[in-house]
């Protein structure tokens, strides 16, 4: 058996709790790893409401999490590329979550840790920064270009703005007031959506308009740069209809193949890209970690230390 943090039926946080759960045998193309650190997102506890039944059915009870870092336990047929013993990282398969001592995942989308980088920061990589780096692939971010992130100060807002200056961008992003500081040291010029006068802001940085936006916030969050776009602008994001037809908006993309994976995790051991991990939670807390994601109100990655670790 294994110890997992589990949902028992579609709901609030009252639904969660600790359970044994049998061990899974991992299929072709899988392997079986032990859990070290997994990866808190929001779309965890969007899972747990039954936001995502719809596309996404599960098994109840069901594990929480959908990315991890650890170590190879076993392999299964047709993994050639993995061995037990290696220390890797990436998404688990579908139906098997993360806040577990021991997870499945898709040997495709596993890659290995790169030495001197730790399982909790390689764990916050997978999610956060693979749809960074395909939304930015997919509005066809280059060198020069100026980049808008809507909720620059979350995890995939964090990863994105970092990879969008590492790659040449000049990038402009919202968040609250009390990020401006963290959204500046991420390489952007901060617009605080609770102080400044947004669109004027806006304006004044990018007169000419953006050449991308991506928008991590949803709701009315882009009617304050509408102003802005023009026809060269690609849009992607989690904007919600109508807006999403009025501005072309595009679905975000995370293509979190294994070599994708190990050139985010190049970046992080070379020093160039931080996954700017915000907090650390120990298993037995791992409802207290899901809950401060849940709150909205996180600069960065939450992290749950599964192995102890640290």
């Amino acid at each position: 058996m294994s110890l997992a943090y589990c949902f028992t039926a579609y709901g609030g946080p009252e639904v969660q709790r600790f359970l044994d759960v049998t061990v899974p045998a991992p299929a072709r193309g899988e392997v079986l790893v032990r859990v070290h650190a997994a990866g808190v997102n929001p779309v965890d506890w969007k899972v747990r409401a039954g936001m995502h039944r719809s596309f996404l059915p599960l098994v109840l009870p069901a594990v929480l999490g959908r990315e991890v870092a650890g170590v190879v336990v076993r392999t299964g047929p047709g993994v050639d590329d993995l061995a037990v013993g290696d220390r890797v990282f990436g998404a688990t398969v579908g139906g098997s979550g993360g806040y577990a001592e021991l997870a499945l995942m898709p040997a495709a989308r596993t890659a290995r840790v790169p030495a001197g980088v730790p399982f909790v920061e390689a764990a916050a990589l997978p999610i956060a920064a693979g749809t960074a780096h395909g939304s930015l692939a997919g509005l066809a971010v280059a060198p020069g270009d100026t980049v808008l992130v809507l909720g620059a100060g979350g995890g995939v807002g964090t990863m994105a703005t970092q990879l969008a200056a590492i790659g040449g961008a000049t990038v402009v992003g919202t968040a609250s007031a009390g990020k401006r500081v963290f959204v500046e040291s991420l390489g952007a010029t901060a617009v605080a959506h609770d102080e400044d006068d947004v669109e004027a802001r806006l304006r004044e940085l990018l007169p000419d308009g953006p050449d991308a936006v991506l928008d991590l916030v949803g709701g009315d969050a882009l009617l304050g740069a509408a102003s802005l776009l023009g026809d060269r602008t690609r849009v992607l994001g989690v904007t919600g209809e109508p807006l999403a037809t009025r501005f072309g908006v595009g679905r975000l993309v995370n293509v979190g193949d294994s070599a994708t994976l190990s050139a985010l995790a190049g970046l992080v051991g070379a020093g160039r890209l931080d996954p700017r991990v915000h907090r650390v939670f120990p298993f037995v807390e791992s409802g207290n970690a899901l809950a401060l994601v849940e709150s909205g109100h996180v600069a960065g990655k939450v992290v749950i230390d599964v192995a102890g670790d640290r």
